[in-house]
């Protein structure tokens, strides 16, 4: 590790404190982002397979445009007419058609699903929240506790009941898991206001299951009194290459739809996209502000994101590149019995590595020691899971089949040298 290097690790743990962690045994000192690319302080170039925050590439030249734009004009609130915040309201709503919704803005996923459980539990009278184990959905007291993957050193509240993930390649998918999240609720006396799940069970594995599990779930949770949010922070805005939802790939309608990290490119601009019906009945109650979500800056970096999705055709890319990358990794897989399972959809790719495919057992040491190696390649990714066993694949949405060649050419080094 070079001097500069640890010199500012040292000033950063004094200045930010213990809570601050960092990527990597030699953790990075990134100076400059272009594309699907990133650069350390020393010059060296990374395929970013990490990032969703840059949705349509680092420092993409139309947001940039847009956000200076508008920076050099006006920034203020919602509560001045503008037309920014307004038309990315409409842009936005029309990418959910399946019924009338409405755009509440905030600045981070966090606060999404902060709004969503005031709303639901104004609208419901309930205060149960149904999750899915080693979720993570923010940091707030009340959506850290709708996180386990987070650790928690108290006992799991009350109002919080967790079911199994979905995971489809160990045989443990069973929509039943809710009724005895209804029943936990229940003893406590509490019934649910709502079910909040991943759009792709991310962080418990990375799990897809069929359209029948979704709607054989929610239909328990719905007889409930619960409403449906559906946290689309890692999963949406085109992620798994079918939709510009996770949802539409299930065909079930959801009550609240959280969205983030990936909607301002870089810009903090996150959403609790709501029925009409459902915010109807809140705003009999109550009314809603954030001094910063949807301010007019935020709005025009959102704007260019969707207007660049729609001019390049970034769906369509996402779906073909995603093909054509997971094959690839099969190709690995058949060389490499480390690789368990791949699974994903898009540019959102799950590789669950096993110490032994008969026994399936997770291979966390291994996955570990190969985030370390693909980043001495060039290429950088993460791991997720239960046991942090299976390697995130989540790029730009700009990845294309050429970096598509470059990644697996890095990824079967790695698996060589582990």
């Amino acid at each position: 590790m070079s001097n500069i290097n640890q010199n500012l690790i040292n000033r950063r743990s004094k200045a930010l404190g213990p809570t601050y962690s960092h990527f990597y045994e030699n953790p990075l000192q990134i100076v400059r982002g272009e594309g699907v690319w990133l650069y350390d302080a020393d010059g060296k170039k990374y395929l970013d397979c990490y990032n969703n925050v840059p949705s349509v590439g680092h420092c993409n030249p139309h947001v940039v445009d847009a956000i200076c734009e508008q920076a050099r004009t006006l920034n203020t609130h919602t509560r001045y007419l503008h037309e920014n915040i307004i038309e990315y309201a409409e842009m936005l709503t029309a990418t959910t058609p399946e019924d009338d919704y409405v755009a509440l803005f905030v600045c981070t996923g966090t606060e999404a699903n902060d709004l969503a459980y005031r709303i639901a539990s104004t609208v419901t009278g309930n205060q149960g929240v149904i999750i899915t184990e080693n979720v993570y959905h923010g940091n707030s007291t009340l959506v850290a506790e709708l996180s386990p993957s987070e650790g928690r050193d108290h006992p799991r509240p009350d109002f919080v009941a967790e079911i199994a993930a979905p995971d489809s390649y160990r045989g443990e998918t069973d929509a039943n898991e809710v009724d005895k999240a209804i029943g936990q609720l229940a003893s406590h006396g509490i019934q649910p206001a709502m079910q909040l799940i991943e759009g792709a069970f991310e962080n418990p594995g990375l799990f897809t299951p069929d359209k029948q599990y979704y709607h054989d779930m929610l239909k328990k949770t719905r007889a409930a009194g619960g409403l449906i949010v559906i946290d689309e922070v890692q999963s949406g805005l085109c992620r798994q290459g079918e939709n510009f939802w996770s949802y539409q790939n299930s065909g079930f309608v959801p009550d609240i739809i959280t969205m983030g990290k990936s909607l301002g490119c870089g810009h903090p601009l996150a959403a609790t996209v709501v029925k009409r019906s459902v915010i109807e009945k809140f705003g009999k109650t109550t009314d809603y502000f954030n001094t910063f979500g949807g301010n007019p800056v935020s709005t025009a970096a959102g704007r260019a994101v969707l207007q660049y999705i729609h001019k390049e055709n970034i769906l369509q890319n996402v779906h073909d590149t995603g093909i054509y990358f997971r094959a690839g990794i099969a190709k690995l897989q058949e060389k490499h019995n480390v690789i368990g399972d791949v699974r994903g959809k898009g540019m959102f790719i799950g590789i669950d590595l096993v110490k032994d495919r008969a026994s399936k057992e997770h291979a966390p040491v291994e996955a570990a020691r190969l985030i370390e190696l693909l980043r001495e390649e060039g290429m950088l990714i993460s791991t997720v899971g239960v046991k942090a066993n299976v390697l995130k694949v989540r790029p730009p949405l700009i990845f294309n089949k050429e970096h598509a060649d470059i990644a697996l050419g890095m990824m079967a080094d790695a698996f060589n040298a582990l």
